[in-house]
């Protein structure tokens, strides 16, 4: 026997470290090719790590919460294979939990949040049947196990027992999917100018337009929100304007326009805020645009969404629907240029030929670039996008 000394791979896209989420193995246990040894957290989604080598765990580098560099060694195991096994190959594979081979060992399929709100309810994941993507076991299923057993649903908003003392002060590890998006955040604002501008948009037709057409599928179709025209008006809006549609390199002094628009939906999650891809966005109808929002952020939900369905985004749009205030003041997600925040609609009295009329309102909060966005181009950007959603006939002319 032999140690094989398993590396952290690379998981593309300039990534050069990952944060360890969770073991799935421990000393002693036998593994094999594609048994899922680790979770990881990169800036964009939490994937699994597998062993290319069947033996015995020897050592297991780390502690959950312990951001480990792309290359370091994360796991030693004791096996025959080495010989037969290329230097180079030592870096073990990784893949989003969605696209994994079954293995022939391995733990039940869980996001990491899942997994602690489990252990904290002394719930065993491998007696409970999946209803996520891929069987994948998600907060619905725990909450299902509970009120069967008459324990009631329980708040998921603490992922681990917290420290506390006689003052019922309590202190939690910020670990994860939170330390990665307060990273993001915190660099994004100190690192860009940002402009927000607010205007509101007069929807009253759409909405009409929108219920008609709910009305007539039956159900057929993805339910029509706000959100897939607003996506459209913004595809449309980006064909006149390109730089919006764009990534901004600071340090190289670049500017990258593409062609192709994807669009970034900011998802709320279980696991905290998530930017679910639908990507071209510009060859897609309203239609489509709805039922590829439904996939992505659903998928993002339920914590099955592989590193392409968090990624490439181009520009972004951010709602809170109907929770979501008067204005907002969204930050920017780079390297992009442009985000579109989406405020609640509310019925609004509108002075016209003489005399107050209910009119269906919404403010548009949108934050640019400064450095590459100038307050003009902001102002016409979103006249864009508020000329097609008081029009809607123009949402559906290329």
């Amino acid at each position: 026997m032999s140690l094989f000394e398993m590396k952290l791979p690379d998981v593309g896209e300039g990534v050069a470290e990952a944060e360890l989420v969770e073991w799935l193995v421990a000393v002693g246990d036998r593994v094999t090719p594609d048994t899922v040894v680790a979770e990881v957290l990169t800036d964009k989604a939490t994937v699994e790590v597998s062993s290319p080598v069947t033996g015995q765990v020897a050592a297991l580098h780390g502690a959950p919460g312990d951001v480990l560099a792309v290359g370091g060694t994360l796991i030693g195991i004791e096996t025959d294979e080495v010989g037969s096994v290329r230097e180079e190959s030592s870096d073990s594979t990784i893949s989003s939990p969605a696209a994994l081979p079954a293995p022939k060992v391995q733990a039940p399929s869980a996001a990491p949040a899942v997994r602690a709100r489990a252990a904290e309810l002394h719930l065993d994941l491998g007696a409970i049947e999946g209803t996520g993507s891929g069987g994948r076991i998600v907060h619905a299923d725990l909450d299902r196990v509970l009120v069967n057993r008459g324990s009631g649903p329980v708040s998921r908003r603490t992922s681990s027992p917290p420290a506390a003392d006689t003052d019922g002060r309590r202190i939690v590890a910020v670990r994860g999917v939170r330390r990665r998006i307060a990273e993001r955040l915190s660099d994004a604002w100190r690192e860009i100018p940002h402009i927000t501008y607010v205007d509101d948009i007069d929807v009253t037709e759409l909405e009409q337009l929108r219920v008609t057409l709910n009305t007539r599928s039956g159900g057929s179709t993805e339910r029509l929100t706000l959100l897939p025209f607003i996506a459209r008006a913004v595809v449309l809006a980006v064909a006149e304007l390109p730089e919006l549609n764009a990534h901004y390199d600071h340090p190289a002094e670049t500017l990258t326009t593409f062609g192709a628009v994807h669009i970034g939906i900011a998802t709320q999650t279980d696991d905290g805020l998530r930017v679910a891809v639908v990507r071209h966005a510009e060859q897609r109808a309203v239609a489509d645009l709805a039922a590829e929002i439904g996939r992505v952020t659903g998928l993002a939900r339920d914590g099955s969404a592989t590193r392409a369905d968090l990624s490439g985004s181009t520009i972004t749009i951010t709602s809170l629907g109907a929770i979501g205030g008067i204005a907002t003041t969204p930050i920017l997600n780079p390297p992009e240029v442009a985000i579109v925040g989406v405020n609640k609609m509310e019925t609004r009295p509108v002075w016209h030929d003489g005399t107050f009329q209910p009119r269906q309102k919404l403010n548009l909060s949108s934050s640019f670039d400064h450095r590459m966005v100038d307050g003009w181009v902001a102002a016409t950007f979103v006249q864009h996008i508020k000329r097609s959603l008081e029009t809607p006939a123009l949402l559906f002319v290329d």
